[in-house]
């Protein structure tokens, strides 16, 4: 049996497992650092773990990050805000740190597989994942695969209706001020409230304001993607009072437009949690590691 490497590389904390399925993972954490600081960590933690050595590493990484295989960036995180990993050729390291094939996506589009296979969008060929963190993302499964395209979907950079009477605040992206992510990320809920988002009571003003940003992006996604579920997680969704604030906002925003079942009778079940919890993200780096070995044995088989 082939055992895999996933890594879910986060701007405040890196995720690394060994394993070949969800039931026989073997995870481990630590701090987000310099990339060479970094690297040497996962390559410690994997010699650690994997003693009888790895197939492939599946890296399911944030943004944004050059995608295309022909091009000679592939592999890179490019405009991050994280000014030490900017440019930085994040597969490439991965792989002379560990000898094995790499596979690389964005942490959401690695998490919206997760859930594809394992979670809440199993049979379910059109859905959206979207993470309400340290900053926002989206991945978008279509007719069962992740969306790339041009670069790959930036769900958190786009412009959403900012009523400066009711919110003075400016927004906190540096790239775009009040974009989506500017306006409803963790670090912009703390920046406008002055403490962390965990520490907000449930009947503080800032979830009433929260809810209604995150329905302006759905919204948006609903019209234009038509995503048949809508699977949201991240730490600031981990307060659950928020769920049916949004599902409220979104009906009320899409106004009856839409007329689809699911929005009419079944709204609970169209805006939902990861069923993977906090695993989404380091269970689709294992689906990209299991995907990178068998391109990698098909070549080989090609080449022989």
């Amino acid at each position: 049996m082939s055992v895999f490497g996933c890594i879910e590389a986060g701007g405040t904390k890196f995720v690394c497992g060994v394993g070949s399925s969800p039931d026989d993972l073997i995870l481990g954490s630590f701090p987000t650092s310099s990339p060479d600081a970094t690297i040497e960590t996962v390559g410690k933690f994997f010699r650690e773990h994997a003693t009888q050595g790895l197939s492939a590493v599946g890296v399911a990484s944030f943004g944004p990050v050059d995608l295309h295989p022909e091009s000679p960036t592939f592999g890179y995180i490019t405009s991050t805000p994280k000014l030490d990993w900017q440019h930085y050729d994040f597969a490439g390291a991965v792989r002379r740190e560990l000898g094995v094939p790499v596979g690389f996506e964005t942490d959401v589009n690695a998490a919206a597989l997760g859930e594809a296979r394992w979670g809440a969008g199993q049979g379910i060929p059109d859905f959206l994942y979207l993470t309400v963190g340290t900053g926002i993302g989206g991945g978008a499964m279509v007719h069962g695969n992740v969306v790339h395209g041009l670069l790959h979907p930036e769900m958190g950079h786009i412009r959403i209706p900012h009523d400066l009477a009711r919110d003075p605040y400016p927004g906190g992206c540096p790239f775009h001020q009040d974009c989506l992510e500017g306006l409803a990320s963790g670090p912009a809920m703390a920046a406008r409230w002055g403490v962390p988002a965990q520490e907000l009571p449930v009947d503080h003003p800032a979830w009433a304001l929260e809810a209604h940003y995150l329905a302006l992006g759905l919204a948006t996604w609903v019209c234009t993607l038509s995503p048949q579920r809508i699977v949201i997680g991240g730490g600031v969704m981990q307060h659950q009072h928020l769920f049916p604030r949004v599902r409220r906002e979104l009906a009320a925003l899409l106004n009856g437009y839409i007329q689809a079942s699911v929005l009419r009778d079944d709204f609970e079940h169209y805006v939902v949690p990861p069923q993977l919890g906090n695993r989404s993200g380091v269970l689709g780096a294992l689906i990209l590691a299991e995907q990178a070995y068998r391109s990698s044995a098909a070549l080989v088989g090609e080449n022989k």
